[in-house]
């Protein structure tokens, strides 16, 4: 008799780990999956197979997943206590927090999706609503960058690459936290990354594209309001001489209809979608040659 198939999101939740983390048992063969459109199904009794042989992760943020024996662990808020650390500049306060959660399990996936990226994206907010100042807003990211430098090598994988993806901010676009955060994910995914970081003219992608090994694509991240007009100018840059898709994502485009108004390709609004969306070029790449 068929098992009850429910989604990958779903199968996250029940084996209380990210959706990143379920992804990766997918693509290592721990948890079978089948691709149904554009959406992976996963069988509950492989699921709870799983989850009765593998160890549960520190809980991260939001509520708490159950522990052993139907008890809740302890929800730890490093996103939160990393935040106060930014604001105040302090490295090492704040690589303190990040060795704790390492040391209580926290995966480098997870710690990007669930402490680093909430972080700064409250950070931003507080910045848009006026409760922090810009000089608070730059520290704070300076601190970020100096963190991402030290679990970039963390993402490393052995053996053949699997082509080389592009990434950058376009002009205008002075946040380069969310471009090194996506760049060292896809490198996580076997993937080459040319990170091009914060504000890249439209020829800088076109250059970088151009002299790419077996190239997958490239990747724009737009965090700042207002700039469409530099989006669209980048992605238009890109189309007019090389024949590769532009995947754009990032807090300034809300909706999948804004982005291909502004000519990309790809629209992603998460980091499991823009992985997602480069596996399926490799994929498509790989099968074409």
């Amino acid at each position: 008799m068929p098992s009850e198939t429910i989604t990958l999101n779903a199968a996250a939740e029940r084996l209380g780990v990210h959706y990143m983390t379920a992804y990766r048992y997918v693509r290592t063969g721990r948890l079978p999956a089948t691709k149904v459109g554009a959406e992976w199904r996963v069988e509950v009794r492989d699921v709870d197979a799983l989850r009765s042989g593998a160890a549960g992760t520190a809980s991260v943020g939001g509520p708490p997943p159950a522990g052993p024996g139907g008890g809740r662990r302890r929800r730890h808020d490093y996103d939160v206590r990393l935040q106060s650390r930014l604001l105040d500049g302090d490295e090492a306060g704040a690589w303190a927090i990040i060795e704790s959660a390492l040391t209580a399990g926290v995966e480098p996936e997870q710690m990007y999706l669930e402490v680093l990226a909430p972080a700064m994206a409250r950070i931003g907010d507080d910045w848009a609503a006026g409760r922090v100042t810009v000089a608070d807003e730059h520290r704070a990211s300076v601190v970020m960058l100096r963190i991402i430098g030290r679990l970039g090598p963390r993402f490393s994988r052995r053996g053949r690459k699997r082509g080389t993806v592009v990434v950058g901010a376009p002009p205008g676009d002075h946040h380069g936290v969310p471009v090194a955060l996506a760049a060292d994910l896809l490198r996580g995914e076997g993937f080459v990354v040319v990170d091009l970081g914060a504000d890249t003219p439209a020829w800088s992608f076109v250059d970088a594209a151009r002299a790419a090994d077996r190239l997958i694509g490239v990747g724009i991240s737009a965090t700042s309001s207002g700039n469409e007009s530099n989006i669209a100018e980048a992605v238009a840059a890109i189309h007019a001489e090389l024949d590769c898709p532009v995947v754009l994502g990032g807090r300034a485009v809300r909706a999948v209809e804004a982005g291909r108004a502004l000519g990309a390709d790809e629209v992603t609004s998460t980091a499991p979608e823009l992985i997602e969306v480069f596996d399926r070029l490799a994929a498509a790449r790989r099968g074409a040659s």
